[in-house]
This record gives structure tokens, C-alpha cells and sequence, in this order.
């Protein structure tokens, strides 16, 4: 165990020599399972409490001196008992004071009195302490050590950050201010007023308030900046594609880099479930699937920025040169394309104001436990929304699909609809759209109409979660990149030069690789190249063929 992680015992005493002993002997015989703290009056010792709380440090006992001036021993359990309930708690006394401590037994809920002096402490406190000690140990429940965010759920913030830590794999514990009473106490203990949620706590008893995901990033340990200027291969996007492209880019030796804007795993990594993954006959969640390619790809060496984003991009003499939204520039040899698409919003009223506070777009995981027991609401009919309502139904009361088409069949897999149609708490209702969201801070009711009869209902929901289809942010590129009408980059044959484009013709005799855009050293695959496959496996069969191209072109140079 280590010292950090420690349960603590807790000594106060306002005689420095008396402080010193009992600190020693209590060192000794339990300073390998127990953190021996001390401190030199009530006051400070309540200050070293509030703080322990913060840093999510558990008190296993408190041994304190009865006559202290301006807090008394009794009056510091007092105060101590509401943050530490569980802690043992035993009064050090004179025996003129055997009196006040026989008192503290129901007043400070005393577990123990002990006469000083305790010498030998082999004798008159090592077997007081080990019973209570055992005692505690019997019916302590380690508290999560790690981060925790205290926030509203209708909060759109809140929900951000949720989201940004368990997309990036950072275990947390989310405390709601409305329905979880330790959420209050901390905000107290750390002298957080005002309007501030979210607030975010660090293990070392540090915070942060409403901050950005590049602040938490940073106080996390992510790297956020390149530690080289120059690379051989720079990815732009970190979904299956781009993490396939890394992998196989670093293992064979190119000096790679690649810049995720939100997480690594990207729209994939959301996945409730990929259950048509070769190799995975259970299936695996997008997040699974996320934490093993990262693991692989800083095996191999490569420099994965996150949260990070390129805002442009330009060439210089044989070189291709990034520029991050920090400002900061990267040049490299080669560069991959791999941006993946974002959801499409739906333009209805309300759908705005409600974003992150009662409507999410994908599948919002942080978001499931707080749906059990009520209805919750997907939009689409495709393989994503079908995954998604299998995962929520696993904790809410009814799952409804609301599909604009006639049925499933168009546009899902016949394995999803299968586990659909066998799950009682899913029902899927056709040609249905929502044409409303309604509400005060949150969402509280939909209307939902039947493009078929015309008739339009408003129904009670808390949860709406929407995939209607993607759409490349790619507007970035300018000038400089081929894309369709849409915003979807082209590649290889697709650039027939019939989309009157402003970019630059294709320059060299050589034709263009198959995923070679019209700069030859850009390349683009998966989501976000045109007429690609939208599937996890074809995203990451075209990042690792792609790196054969990369290095045709690299001997070329």
C-alpha cells in the first residue's frame, strides 16, 4: 500500500514533547499500515481534516488530547465526527478530567478515554488501539482515489466534462449537487463559493472551477504539446483510422505524431458495443477498442495530443506545415488525414437550448446511470442508434427509437435489430421525427409527429439522445484540399476534376495513390474521405494501408 493511499491516524496535542512521543509510538507499531499525522491544536487539526476530505484521504482514528486552550479535545471530535463518521475516536485525559471524557462518550460519541500516562505502550494503548483498529477495519469501505467532479446534471459543463474524462479513459466520481450531500460539504471545505460548478477535485486536494478540457488535460498529465518540431508523419484525428495509421506508421519506424481535438477513439469510441469487429466474437465497446489502440500506438513511440486541433494547414517547399489552435506550428513529411465525421445537428426548436441538458448527440454514456428509472428517447436508425439503445435499456424504464423510414431494415444491421426486437423495454416507432423540445433549464417534454397521419403528440422526456447521420468539419482546409459537396475530402481516382474547384490540380506525372488527395504527401482516410465505408474495420484497414502509400511517396522525396 502506498503512503498516500494509507488510512490515517490522527494525534493532537498542544504540548510538543507530549506530541513527539505518542507521534513515535505510534510510528512503531503502526507506521507500516497507517499514515501517523499530527497536529498542535484543535484548530489546525480540523484544517488538516477539511483537507484530507479534499484530497479523498480516509481518517481511521483520532487521538486527542482533552485540555488544549481554544478548542478543547472534545470540542475538536465534536466538529470532526460530521467529515470523518466512521473514524474511532479516543480522548487523551488527566485524571481530573476522567469526568468530561466519561461525558464525550454520547456528546463527541467517544469510542475510548485514555490516562496519560500511557507508558508502556505495550501495555496501556497498543492493545486499545489494535481493538479498535480491527473494528474499523472490518467495516471500512476504501473510498475511490482519484478525481471528482462536482456538477449539476443539467448542466451543459458538467456533462462536458463527464464526458471529456471517461472518453479520454480518466476514472472520476461524479457527485451531483442536487441529490449527493458530500457534494455541498466539499464545496465548503474548499472555500469554493458562487456560481462555479462545474468544480473539478484533484487527488491532491487541488481544484479547479469551470475549467476548459485543455485545463484538465494539462493538470492531468495529457500531453497537450509536441516535444518536436519536426515529424516524418503528422495524423490529424484520432479515431480508428487515425490510430490504425499511427500504429503501423511508428512500428515501421516514421517519427509520428497525432492530434486528437477531443479523444482518442473518436465518434468509435462512444460505441456502447461493436459486436461485428473481426476478432472480438463478444464484441467490445468503442472505449475498449479506444484504450487498447492508444496503449499499441505509445508502445511503438508516437505523440498523441489531446485535446489538441489543427486550424490550418500549408505547404512549404517539400515540407507540410500545421497550424494548432494554440498558435503553434508542426512541419512534417507526410500528413494523414483521418478527421472523422461529428453528428449532425437537428434543427428544431429547443434542440439548441437543451444541448447537454437533456439532449446529447451520440451515446453519452456518462449520462446512462443518471436515466435509470426513466423513459429515454433516440433519434435515428442506423447501427449507432441501435447500439445505444441497447445500452440504455440496460437502465432505463423505456427505450423509444424514433425513425423517420418505414422500419429498421434500410440502414441497421440484422444482428441489432434482432437484439432490438428482443428486448421488452425498446420499442421502435416509425416515420416519427421530433419537431419540438421543450422545457425551462432542462429538457422536461417532446413533440413528436407522425409524417404518416399527421398527428403530432407532446410526451414527458428527460433524455433525448440523436444520430442522424455525419458530417466532416473539414472547412479548414480551405483551398487547399479537394473535398465534395459535402465537405468530404477526395482521394485517388475520385478527383476528376469535374467539382470546379478552387485547389491546385493534381502536379506530378505519377497518378495519385489510391488515398492521396490532390497535395501528393496528404493523404485522407476513413469517415472523412469520400465514398469510404462508414465501419469501424474498413477505418482501420484504410490508416494501415495507407502508411504503405506514406512510404512510396517518402522515397520519392
Amino acid at each position: 500500500m502506498s503512503a498516500t493511499s494509507k488510512p490515517i491516524i490522527l494525534t493532537v496535542d498542544d504540548d510538543a514533547e507530549v506530541l513527539q512521543a505518542i507521534a513515535r509510538d505510534l510510528r512503531q507499531q503502526y507506521g507500516d499500515r497507517y499514515r501517523i499525522m499530527r497536529a498542535n491544536s484543535g484548530q489546525t487539526a480540523l484544517e488538516t481534516v477539511q483537507q484530507l476530505t479534499l484530497r479523498n484521504d480516509t481518517v481511521a482514528l483520532f487521538l486527542v488530547d482533552q485540555r488544549m486552550p481554544q478548542m478543547t479535545g472534545v470540542e475538536f471530535l465534536e466538529q470532526a465526527f460530521p467529515i470523518f463518521p466512521e473514524a474511532k475516536r479516543v480522548l487523551l485525559t488527566a485524571y481530573a478530567d476522567t469526568e468530561a471524557a466519561i461525558r464525550a462518550i454520547n456528546t463527541a460519541r467517544l469510542d475510548y478515554y485514555l490516562l496519560k500516562p500511557w507508558d508502556p505502550p505495550e501495555e496501556k494503548l497498543y492493545p486499545i488501539l489494535d481493538d479498535l483498529l480491527n473494528d474499523w477495519l472490518a467495516h471500512f469501505h476504501p473510498e475511490f482515489q482519484g478525481i471528482r467532479v462536482i456538477g449539476d446534471r443539467w448542466s451543459a459543463d458538467s456533462h462536458r466534462v463527464k464526458d471529456f474524462l471517461a472518453r479520454n479513459q480518466i476514472p472520476y466520481r461524479w457527485l451531483d449537487i442536487e441529490r449527493d450531500d458530500n457534494a455541498q460539504k466539499l464545496l465548503n471545505y474548499a472555500e469554493i463559493n458562487g456560481p462555479c460548478l462545474p468544480v473539478v477535485l484533484f487527488a491532491d486536494g487541488s481544484h479547479q472551477r469551470r475549467p476548459d478540457n485543455r485545463q484538465i488535460a494539462e493538470k492531468i498529465g495529457l500531453q497537450t504539446q509536441a516535444a518536436n518540431p519536426f515529424y516524418d508523419l503528422i495524423i490529424v484525428g484520432g479515431g480508428p483510422a487515425g490510430l490504425a495509421a499511427a500504429v503501423y506508421g511508428a512500428s515501421e519506424g516514421l517519427r509520428t505524431v497525432m492530434i486528437e481535438r477531443e479523444a482518442p477513439g473518436g465518434q468509435a469510441g462512444t460505441s456502447s458495443r461493436i459486436e461485428n469487429y473481426l476478432g472480438f466474437p463478444v464484441g467490445l465497446s468503442g472505449g475498449d477498442l479506444a484504450r487498447r489502440a492508444v496503449t499499441q500506438a505509445k508502445r511503438f513511440g508516437v505523440e498523441i495530443l489531446t485535446p489538441q486541433e489543427v486550424t490550418s494547414m500549408h505547404l512549404k517547399d517539400d515540407y507540410r506545415v500545421v497550424t494548432l489552435a494554440d498558435g503553434s506550428e508542426l512541419t512534417g513529411h507526410a500528413v494523414i488525414l483521418a478527421l472523422g465525421v461529428s453528428w449532425r445537428r437537428l434543427t428544431v426548436p429547443g434542440i439548441e437550448h437543451f444541448t447537454g441538458a437533456g439532449v446529447y448527440y451520440g451515446a453519452a454514456q456518462t449520462e446512462a446511470m443518471a436515466c435509470a428509472g426513466e423513459d429515454v428517447f433516440v433519434v435515428g436508425g442506423a447501427n449507432s442508434a441501435g447500439q445505444a439503445a441497447m445500452y440504455f435499456s440496460r437502465f432505463a424504464r423505456q427505450v423509444t427509437m424514433l425513425v423517420r423510414g418505414d422500419s429498421l431494415t434500410k440502414s441497421m444491421s440484422q444482428y441489432l435489430i434482432d437484439q432490438i426486437d428482443a428486448t421488452d423495454n425498446i420499442q421502435v416507432w416509425t416515420h416519427s421525427s421530433v419537431t419540438e423540445a421543450q422545457g425551462d433549464s432542462h429538457l422536461e417534454a417532446l413533440v413528436i409527429e407522425n409524417s404518416q397521419t399527421g398527428e403530432a403528440q407532446t410526451i414527458a422526456a428527460k433524455s433525448l439522445f440523436i444520430f442522424i447521420g455525419a458530417v466532416p468539419h473539414t472547412d479548414w482546409l480551405t483551398e487547399l484540399v479537394e473535398r465534395d459537396q459535402r465537405g468530404f475530402v477526395l482521394t485517388g481516382s475520385d478527383m476528376n476534376g469535374q467539382n470546379n474547384s478552387p485547389c491546385a490540380p493534381w502536379p506530378l506525372e505519377r497518378a495519385p495513390f489510391l488515398l492521396e488527395t490532390n497535395v501528393p504527401g496528404i493523404f485522407a482516410v476513413g469517415d472523412v474521405r469520400h465514398g469510404s465505408v462508414k465501419r469501424v474495420a474498413s477505418g482501420v484497414g484504410e490508416g494501415s494501408i495507407c502508411v504503405q502509400f506514406v512510404h512510396q511517396y517518402l522515397s520519392h522525396l
